[in-house]
């Protein structure tokens, strides 16, 4: 098997990085696997102790093939991070897979990414592989496979290829002929009803994301994204430290992958699948959204109470 490098994004979360590092390295495939760490800088001065913390544990990795870290002497941000380090390591790679410091993986996560990678690699309609799913209630006793496609992309804990990536167009250059087109815009609110705002956000300079353009090009391109079953991901992000992920992780809570399994049945079809589609649709439409920001302010309500 050709095994993708792991690219592991890092600021100053030391706590969540030690989980993260501790579960890939509990993965099947982790001594089989190149570990790329990319370290940002320090924002602001009471940020540069904990960044040095966050590097000093780098130091003490092992678990995998060769380790490599990447310290950037700039702040980058997240956005920039991602795209420059993504696009530095697919120059010498076919494919990555993609991390952050505050995700969980189960023990199977990489053998399902690196096949999913593997079968899928000539089909240039699959943009990407998410090792993240949504609960999304299956009845899976009439489902056979491990996985399913939906026709929108996910940023926790993902996979693509150096064909898919290098085409994105960052800059977003087609905006203005896509604010005009009310088609395109209720198309593209097809994947979820934060799309469109969080690209208007991303070019009014209100937002600072690179998954939003990387989720409007597959949009643009008619590409589909992997997701499995049973999530390999679970985001321990949503607290007070979070940089991206706040608010109430309620509706995030995933169905975790208990088999553990190493081999999986992947659709022939490269299509959304029908029935996830519908139910991804009721997690990411508007009476979710609104249900969510309720709990969130519920929640911080009860935080200044205690």
């Amino acid at each position: 098997m050709n095994i993708a490098p792991i690219l592991l994004f890092t600021y100053k979360r030391l706590d969540t990085l030690k989980q993260t590092v501790a579960a890939l390295q509990k993965n099947s495939l982790s001594a089989q696997s190149d570990l790329y760490v990319f370290s940002d800088a320090a924002k602001k001065e009471p940020d540069q102790q904990a960044v040095s913390d966050v590097r000093d544990f780098l130091k003490t990795i092992n678990g995998f093939k060769s380790i490599r870290i990447i310290a950037r002497e700039q702040n980058f941000g997240l956005a920039k991070s991602i795209i420059s380090g993504t696009s530095m390591v697919l120059e010498t790679h076919d494919s990555v897979i993609v991390m952050e410091d505050d995700l969980l993986t189960t023990s199977n996560f990489l053998a399902f990414m690196n096949e999913a990678l593997i079968r899928y690699k000539d089909d240039k309609k699959v943009f990407s592989i998410s090792g993240y799913s949504f609960d999304l209630k299956a009845d899976c006793s009439n489902y056979s496979l491990d996985a399913y496609f939906l026709n929108r992309g996910w940023s926790w804990g993902w996979a693509t290829w150096r064909d898919r990536w290098i085409n994105v167009d960052w800059n977003v250059s087609t905006y203005a002929e896509f604010t005009a087109d009310k088609k395109a815009q209720q198309a593209f609110a097809r994947g979820g009803s934060d799309l469109n705002k969080m690209l208007r956000e991303q070019m009014e300079g209100r937002l600072d994301s690179w998954a939003i353009r990387w989720f409007y090009h597959q949009f643009k391109t008619g590409g589909v994204t992997l997701y499995p079953v049973y999530s390999k991901v679970y985001n321990s992000g949503f607290d007070e430290f979070a940089t991206h992920t706040t608010g109430s992780e309620k509706r995030y809570v995933p169905a975790l992958d208990k088999d553990g399994k190493t081999s999986f049945v992947f659709p022939d079809a490269i299509e959304a699948t029908h029935y996830f589609q519908k139910m991804f649709l009721q997690k990411m439409g508007i009476t979710a959204r609104v249900r969510s920001k309720l709990h969130t302010i519920f929640l911080n309500m009860f935080k200044r109470t205690t």
